[in-house]
């Protein structure tokens, strides 16, 4: 589910667009109202514009009065939908919104919990004109019925965020988890077809794809020379500096990976025999480990991450420093398990034998796979406070 928000000064057009009234709307048969908020029955859309101005004139200097907002779940979660439903859909996404503070990095407040629940409102759904997916739009006061102002500074993201958790309690999948699965998937579809090919062709690389269904957009240069793609299907699309492990699925890449699907016998048996020594077991208890209990999708996965990795979160997310600690490292931890499942996947070694007795070429960089580790626990980390944001204690700091 995606949810887009945006405070506005057009408020009589944005009325008349989400109401069907707007000559705009060629098909107002396809819009039904599901709740007002604050409103009196029956009111036509110059009346909510009216009411919202005349509560506005106690705040001259406020230009934009008006919160515009849309909320698409996916067309799999709505099927059923009554048009009850989908006011509990709309309620629960105003408590979250409410729900949120944004504060910067040291911990300061940027922007105060909303009060969308006691403002002006007026919510409808709209019926795509093709496809007969539904949405919903909604026209919010910046003014709730105590005269407060409810803030709209970063308030993309406050509605982002609020999708994400009403998603997430209800066990939909969200923006972020359909189009990583779908990237894991084209991933995997893009090495089978370099697996399968018995020597190595770009344009035989293209073909395989399009007869898997992709949609293949390359990009040239003034040479004539391919330096990228991009794979469509559906409503999915993307680049392959995205896809694959490292970027290894990007046009000046592609050889060299083909490469390492196809190496010589020889070190193909030896390869198999050393993979389960060095690909790590995250989900089987191993020495310098710390147990971890993921709560993802209201499911707990038991997870055994290594201690240096778990000193990175602890140190990024300190438990006298940050409120919300508990819920950062939970989600870091998420985004280390999915990376290191996916990772060993997709990473096929390739071992260059020494000749004569034993060398080092034949065993793996332990010292070069930890640093790899702690660098990707700390993208993990960054991706999480991203994500959630970090919510800082008040008064003590270290």
């Amino acid at each position: 589910m995606i949810a887009k928000a945006k405070s506005i000064s057009h408020g009589i057009n944005a009325l008349n667009y989400i109401t069907g009234v707007s000559a705009n709307k060629k098909h107002p048969e396809k819009i039904y109202h599901i709740c007002d908020n604050f409103l009196p029955p029956g009111i036509d859309p110059l009346g909510i514009w009216n009411s919202v101005r005349l509560d506005s004139l106690s705040r001259p200097r406020m230009k934009n009065n008006l919160i515009r907002i849309e909320i698409s779940p996916a067309p799999e979660h709505t099927r059923n939908l009554t048009p009850e439903d989908w006011k509990q859909l709309w309620q629960d996404f105003v408590v979250e919104f409410d729900h949120q503070e944004m504060r910067d990095k040291t911990g300061r407040l940027l922007s105060p919990r909303t009060n969308l629940a006691g403002s002006k409102s007026t919510v409808w759904l709209h019926l795509e004109s093709d496809s007969g997916i539904p949405h919903l739009h909604a026209v919010v006061s910046r003014l709730d019925e105590n005269g407060n102002i409810n803030n709209d500074r970063n308030i993309h993201l406050r509605a982002q965020r609020a999708a994400e958790r009403v998603a997430r309690k209800r066990g939909w999948q969200t923006a972020a988890n359909i189009h990583d699965i779908n990237r894991q998937s084209v991933s995997r579809d893009c090495l089978d077809v370099l697996g399968r090919m018995g020597k190595w062709s770009l344009d035989d690389y293209f073909t395989r794809l399009e007869a898997k269904g992709y949609d293949v957009k390359v990009r040239k240069d003034e040479k004539g020379i391919i330096r990228g793609y991009i794979l469509k299907k559906g409503n999915a699309k993307f680049k392959a500096s995205e896809l694959g492990k490292g970027r290894n699925l990007m046009a000046s890449k592609l050889e060299e990976t083909w490469n390492k699907l196809h190496p010589a016998q020889e070190q193909q048996t030896k390869a198999d025999s050393m993979e389960s020594d060095i690909r790590p077991d995250y989900a089987a208890y191993r020495p310098d480990t710390r147990r971890v209990d993921i709560v993802h999708d209201d499911e707990t996965h038991t997870r055994f991450i290594s201690e240096q990795v778990m000193r990175v979160f602890d140190d990024e997310f300190d438990f006298r420093e940050v409120e919300n600690w508990a819920v950062l490292i939970n989600e870091a931890c998420y985004h280390f398990a999915v990376a290191m499942s996916f990772m060993s996947f997709l990473n096929t070694p390739v071992y260059v034998s020494g000749s004569g007795g034993a060398s080092n070429n034949d065993l793996p960089k332990k010292r070069d796979d930890i640093e790899e580790e702690i660098a990707r626990a700390r993208r993990c980390a960054a991706a999480a406070r991203s994500k959630i944001g970090i919510v800082r204690k008040r008064g003590f700091r270290r």
